[in-house]
C-alpha cells in the first residue's frame, strides 16, 4: 500500500519506528466507524487492514448474523477470540474488531498485551442512526433496538475505556478520525 500522503514522511518514520510491527486494534461499539477508519489509517500508515468479522465470516462460511442464528453468541465468541488470537500474530496490520470482542477478559488481555488499542467512541445518538441503516446486527434483532443498544453501551463503555487509547468518533468526515486516531496512536508510544 502506499502510505497517504496528508502524513508526513517523518511523522510516519517515526511512528512506525515507535510502533514496529506492533499491530493497532480498533475496538468499539457497532457502528462507530472501526472498519471505514481502519481502511483509512491502514492506507495511511501503508498497512495491512483486516476485520475481524470478515475473517469469521470466511472461516465459517456464513455471515455473522447466520452464525448467530445457527450456533448463538456463545459459539459466536468463543470463535471471535480465536480468531483474534490468530490475526494478533500478524505483523503491521490494523485490525478493526466486533463491537463484543473487547468485553471477553481474555481477548481484551490479549489484545492489550500485543497491540496498541485504541477504542473508537460514538455517542448513541449517531451509533442508532448508523446501525438502523442496516439489517444486519443480530444484537438489535429485538423488540426494542434503542433500549438494546442503550444498555450495550451501559455494560460496554466501561470495558472499551481499559484500552489504551480513545478517540470519539462524531459526524466528521472518517478521514479525520483516522487522523486523529494516528495522533492519538502516536502521543502514547511517545508518552510510554
Amino acid at each position: 500500500m502506499v502510505p497517504d500522503p496528508q502524513t508526513t514522511k517523518a511523522e510516519r518514520h517515526e511512528l512506525a519506528a515507535l510502533l514496529g510491527t506492533t499491530p493497532i486494534v480498533l475496538v468499539g461499539m457497532m457502528g462507530a466507524g472501526k472498519t471505514t477508519v481502519g481502511r483509512r489509517i491502514a492506507a495511511k500508515l501503508g498497512r495491512r487492514f483486516l476485520d475481524s468479522d470478515d475473517e469469521i465470516e470466511a472461516a465459517a462460511g456464513m455471515s455473522i448474523e447466520e452464525f448467530f442464528a445457527a450456533h448463538g453468541e456463545p459459539e459466536f465468541r468463543a470463535g471471535e477470540a480465536r480468531v483474534i488470537a490468530r490475526l494478533l500474530k500478524e505483523d503491521n496490520i490494523v485490525l478493526a474488531t466486533g463491537g463484543g470482542a473487547f468485553v471477553n477478559p481474555e481477548t481484551r488481555t490479549l489484545i492489550n498485551t500485543n497491540a496498541v488499542s485504541v477504542w473508537i467512541k460514538a455517542e448513541f445518538e449517531l451509533l442508532f442512526a448508523r446501525v438502523s441503516r442496516r439489517s444486519n446486527r443480530p444484537l438489535l434483532k429485538t423488540a426494542n433496538p434503542r433500549d438494546t443498544l442503550k444498555k450495550l453501551i451501559e455494560t460496554r463503555y466501561p470495558i472499551y475505556a481499559e484500552a489504551h487509547v480513545t478517540v470519539v468518533s462524531t459526524d466528521v468526515p472518517q478521514d479525520t478520525v483516522a487522523n486523529e486516531v494516528i495522533e492519538a496512536v502516536h502521543a502514547h508510544l511517545k508518552d510510554k
